[in-house]
Order: structure tokens, then sequence, then C-alpha cells
């Protein structure tokens, strides 16, 4: 079993060839991540539910799906609906996490919460204890586009998140998303990230596939 899991970014896709794309990745990858932007919480929209479902269709890989969206209680089911297996929302964007982790649970999928570069990291420390959420993921860029350079401060972010975590007895994944190339990928992984993030090092690429497994060997994964 792996130790580190890479979750490709569809957001890096060819959306012309997006199936594609998504069957050149699968032979080496169990999740795929799917960001989710409305123009509000961030600077930019992406896709929604529509192509979610779609995908879902053809996919047997693990719907990582990120929600960078404001009033996310208000969409849980239609995107548990439309095939999403982890829903991940950010912290800055409800007053009431712990609601929202129980309905995407009640929903019958895993719950995870994301924190913003500019958020205090104790925002998420009550998360952090067994059984509180099922996913942990650090951003680190800048959320709303790809492309952006891996922010190195993510990496001390996720030492105390992963130091806490373990202590708790905590078996939420450990996740990361932005930057992440055949270098900072060594980074966050040593840092204690067990899910990696990687939209450009993967999709970017002339052959998807390839990228995922060169990916893996730099990080001594078969």
């Amino acid at each position: 079993m792996r130790r580190v899991e890479i979750s490709p970014s569809l957001l890096a896709a060819d959306f012309g060839y997006v199936m594609r794309d998504v069957e050149s990745v699968t032979p080496y990858c169990k999740y795929l991540h799917l960001d989710v932007m409305d123009g509000h919480f961030v600077p930019n929209v992406s896709f929604g539910i529509p192509v979610i479902k779609a995908i879902r269709k053809h996919s047997n890989l693990i719907f990582d799906t990120h929600l960078m969206i404001s009033n996310p209680e208000e969409y849980i089911e239609s995107f548990a609906e439309a095939g999403s297996d982890y829903i991940t929302f950010h912290v800055e964007c409800t007053d009431d996490p712990k609601s929202l982790i129980e309905k995407i649970r009640a929903c019958g999928k895993k719950a995870g919460i994301s924190i913003h570069p500019n958020t205090p990291e104790e925002a998420l420390y009550p998360f952090l204890y067994k059984d509180a959420v099922d996913l942990i993921l650090v951003m680190s860029v800048i959320p709303g586009f790809g492309g952006q350079t891996y922010m190195h401060e993510a990496s001390s972010r996720l030492k105390s998140y992963r130091e806490k975590l373990d202590f708790y007895g905590s078996e939420a994944i450990l996740s990361v998303d932005g930057g992440i190339n055949e270098r900072t990928i060594v980074e966050a992984s040593n840092s204690g990230a067990n899910l990696i993030v990687a939209g450009s090092a993967v999709f970017g690429k002339a052959d998807p596939g390839f990228a995922a497994k060169n990916l893996y060997a730099v990080l001594g994964e078969d």
C-alpha cells in the first residue's frame, strides 16, 4: 500500500478531451481532485455539478471534491448526488463547520475541511481530534487559480497538523493543494501530507499518466 497518494486536479486537464485525460491517470491514481469555484469566494469560476455527474458515469476513481464556494451548506446534497466521495469545504465559508461536517456524513460521504493560507492555522485545531473530520486540506497557494508557486509556509502548517493528528489518534487524511512539482511534492510528503493534489504537474504534461507515475517514483512509491 502506498504511504502517499496523488490526487490529480481536473482543473488542469484539457476539457476538450476530459475523459481521455482522466482515463490516462486511472491506472496510477486512486483519487481525482475536483476544484469547484464560484467566482465569489475565489475570483474565478470553474465547473460544477453537471461536469462531476458526467464524469462519474465513466470513472470509478475516488472523487475528491473541493468546494471553493460561499454558502456550501446549500449544495451538499447536490454534490453528493452527483457522485462526490469526499466533499471538502472552506472553514472561512461557514459559521457552523461542525454541522456542515455532520450534513456531509449524513449524505453518506466523507467530510473534509480546508484552510486558506491567510487564515491562522489555529482555525482547524478543533478538527484535528479523532473522528472530527475525514480530511484536512491545506492550501499551499492562494485558492482560485492554477499554476501558482508552492508557498513554503504550508510545510510548517502540515507538520503542525500532522503532529496533532497523530497525537489525537485521528485517521483523517492530511492533504495539500497548490504548486506541486517534482521538488515540492517531496517537501509536502516529508511534512506529513498523505494525499497530494497535483494539477499542472500531471494534466499539464503531454502524457498525464506518465507524469503521475513519475511523481510516485520521485516519492519512492511504486
